[in-house]
């Protein structure tokens, strides 16, 4: 493992904020800002990419985040901008590619894209999709967005998108490609169509001990052989708290995290989320909690178990105050993010 080529990103939905005085969530408006000087800031302390979830509920204020990216990425200097994910079955590939050219533009190429089916539904409806087009729809548009990503005059045959005689998609993109990677949350059916079309496979580990996507990990690297495409390296992203010691991240952890996961299990038929289980997963599990040491000593542990070259931390998840998610980011890129290299160069 050639540790200096790793991948440490963080990710955020845009979990709206609880005022920490006030205990009311904070406003739409300054949710978004607050994304921006969180972008910023993961610049500043070395982290190597941010990538902003598309969601369109309640609970979370980012809808669009290529605008986000766009602000960031003027005002940014080092760190990837990417998505996590965009939902690919409810948007349209021409102008989803086109914002996207823009913002490769304005960062000196550092957009990143990361499609994916969406594991909320709300955008279907809101868009004018039929959930009964799930699966269908996204099939569709991932082998249309790949035909506008080699670029050139398209010739498309469209159902669900347009059919296209010779037309080209502007802007061109002449300096760099665009890089695209697909997000997937555990079904082999996923793995197998992100090595079909040669992109490179993000895992997202919500839950449960790490180890057990591992049977993915090599199953996207069969196809990837079988559909003669590259091998690319495996990322996962997973949920977590980083605070100066592990009862202060713990504590947060709780208050805030719990009752997102509880709300999300009510609406998916989950099992409430007790005090044992969550403990569990952040000792053995998918949640990185703790101090900087503990986090990086799990982050270490699972990076060369796994053999993946990327890992994103989820932050800031179920209304996370403002003040602890810049901490979260501080320290992931100050401690954790350097002291996770030093464990796996000693390992080497």
């Amino acid at each position: 493992m050639n540790v200096d080529k790793l991948i440490f990103g963080l990710d955020t939905f845009g979990d709206i904020a609880i005022d920490g005085e006030t205990g009311e969530r904070i406003s739409y408006e300054e949710s978004i800002r607050n994304i921006v000087k969180e972008g910023q800031l993961a610049d500043e302390v070395g982290v190597d990419l941010i990538a902003l979830g598309e969601h369109h509920r309640e609970e979370f204020s980012i809808s669009s985040p290529e605008t986000i990216l766009a602000a960031l990425a003027s005002t940014t200097e080092n760190i990837i901008l990417g998505t996590g994910v965009t939902v690919l079955s409810s948007d349209d590939p021409i102008r989803l590619y086109q914002r996207f050219a823009t913002i490769d533009a304005i960062s000196n190429g550092r957009a990143q894209i990361m499609l994916g089916r969406g594991s909320f539904t709300e955008s279907f409806p809101l868009f004018g999709f039929n959930l009964r087009d799930y699966d269908e729809l996204f099939e569709e548009k991932i082998a249309f967005f790949d035909e506008l990503v080699k670029g050139g005059p398209i010739n498309w045959q469209g159902k669900h998108t347009p059919t296209i005689d010779n037309i080209e998609v502007f802007p061109r993109m002449t300096e760099n490609t665009l890089d695209v990677h697909v997000g997937v949350g555990g079904t082999p059916e996923s793995v197998i169509r992100t090595a079909k079309y040669g992109y490179p496979l993000m895992l997202a580990i919500i839950g449960g001990q790490p180890s057990r996507f591992k049977p993915y990990i090599n199953l996207y690297k069969q196809a990837a052989e079988q559909f003669g495409q590259p091998i690319h390296p495996v990322g996962v992203h997973s949920h977590g708290v980083i605070a100066e010691t592990d009862e202060e991240a713990l504590a947060i952890a709780k208050k805030y995290m719990i009752p997102y996961f509880d709300q999300l299990g009510a609406e998916r038929g989950w099992t409430p989320m007790s005090d044992e289980r969550f403990e569990y997963e952040i000792e053995h599990g998918a949640y990185y909690v703790g101090s900087p040491e503990t986090v990086a000593q799990k982050m270490a542990r699972v990076i060369k178990d796994m053999g993946i070259e990327r890992f994103d931390l989820i932050y800031g998840g179920g209304g996370t105050t403002q003040e602890d998610r810049f901490r979260t980011i501080r320290l992931y890129g100050t401690e954790v993010i350097p002291r996770v290299k030093e464990l796996l160069k000693e390992g080497n």
